[in-house]
């Protein structure tokens, strides 16, 4: 694991994978300003690292840095595109932001640019992209609920008494529902089809649902959340097709303040509100991998899978950004898969010709008195050539 920027540079406050051409991947994260009694002090910027698979660490420097007005506040929230060129951050004065990401390592550039519908709406909790990339959703503090199409910006719906105050939210694989979370327990379903409340999550009066997040491996229909039921910290889960609750596990033993599933769906992550992170395999549902103190008494912000390496980002005001390797089982690779396929191949054909060479049997029809056991390989190969040589369509009558 390694983190990422300078010591004197202010706590971060959010981050999230960037996945950029040819399975490279960056980070973005934002920290606020920095201000203390000596003359140093440092503006709220929103920076770009570059990932290292080999070593599991990022960038010792930024790619670029974009600093932020002193009016606009510190970064709250930050959601990145599908695409990896789009990136919208969330200030704690300034509504919501656009930062197009141009450019390679070499040469990185963010170019911020205005959202009309979301200037000035105040600090977003939550903000999430569709998986297919044709929705944002913001969250705000103040309970108000949007969701707008993407990039045209048309909002299709907008609940300003969505919940007390947004605490978690997230779309469906599909795109066809959005899940959000309340800080008084209470959870809803979205439908996007027609932009209205499809239902509400049901719960006992000791239970408070607070994250949320669903499958993504396309062939379970499940809606993951946490539920706090007194003292108890519960990972519960929902079928999607019927909306009802259909068990429920003790996992991390302790409050969550963060989930996150791997992008093939395999993996469910839970962080602490003291520097924990457990791995979850969603098939068994049981824990294989823990980190443990990995921000030793801190609450931990940020939990996100990289989309291509078994390697979740971590965040947190007092430890900064943190990847960690995790260990599961190694996947296979796309060249493994095929050099396993062509093996097979190759022995198949293998044995098809020694069994062709030493089985008279293989031809297994009456013979006559004059006919030999078998054919030569030989004699197919002097037959194709040779037939090859003759006009197979005979003569032609003009």
């Amino acid at each position: 694991m390694a983190t990422g920027g300078a010591e004197q540079q202010g706590p971060v406050t959010c981050g999230s994978w960037i996945r950029r051409p040819e399975s490279a991947n960056w980070a973005v994260f934002g920290r606020s300003s920095r201000k203390d009694s000596s003359s140093s002090s440092s503006s709220s910027v929103l920076e770009i690292f570059s990932f290292d698979p080999k070593t599991t660490s990022l960038s010792s420097s930024p790619l670029t840095t974009y600093v932020l007005e002193e009016v606009e506040g510190e970064p709250v929230s930050i959601a990145v595109h599908p695409t990896g060129d789009d990136i919208v951050c969330s200030t704690s004065n300034g509504g919501c932001k656009l930062f197009e990401l141009y450019g390679q390592e070499s040469n990185a550039k963010l170019l911020a640019k205005e959202l009309a519908p979301l200037k000035g709406i105040g600090p977003q909790k939550c903000l999430a992209f569709s998986v297919d990339g044709s929705k944002l959703a913001t969250g705000g503090v103040d309970g108000h609920l949007r969701i707008l199409e993407w990039p045209s910006l048309r909002i299709i719906l907008d609940e300003p008494r969505a919940h007390k105050s947004v605490r978690d939210l997230d779309f469906s694989l599909d795109s066809e529902f959005l899940a959000s979370t309340s800080t008084d327990g209470a959870a809803r379903i979205w439908k996007m089809e027609d932009c209205v409340p499809l239902t509400t999550l049901t719960r006992n009066s000791d239970e408070k649902i607070e994250l949320c997040r669903f499958s993504k491996d396309a062939t379970k229909p499940f809606l993951f959340c946490t539920v706090q039921k007194g003292d108890k910290a519960l990972t519960a889960v929902w079928d999607i097709s019927t909306w009802t609750k259909i068990g429920h596990k003790r996992l991390l033993k302790k409050s969550a303040s963060v989930m996150s599933v791997s992008k093939d769906g395999k993996y469910l992550a839970l962080g602490s509100k003291d520097g924990d992170i457990c791995v979850v395999e969603v098939k068994k549902m049981e824990i294989c991998h823990w980190s443990k103190r990995l921000h030793l008494g801190t609450c931990i912000e940020t939990l996100e899978f990289c989309p291509t390496e078994r390697v979740v980002l971590t965040t947190s005001n007092e430890w900064g950004a943190v990847v960690t390797k995790l260990t599961v089982p190694a996947d296979w690779k796309e060249w493994q898969i095929y050099m396993v396929l062509l093996g097979l191949f190759l022995a198949s054909a293998v044995a098809f010709y020694i069994f062709f060479e030493n089985s008279d049997s293989f031809w297994n029809f009456p013979l006559g008195r004059n006919q030999p056991a078998k054919p030569h390989l030989g004699a197919f190969l002097r037959d194709s050539k040779s037939s090859d040589d003759r006009n197979i369509w005979g003569p032609v009558d003009m």
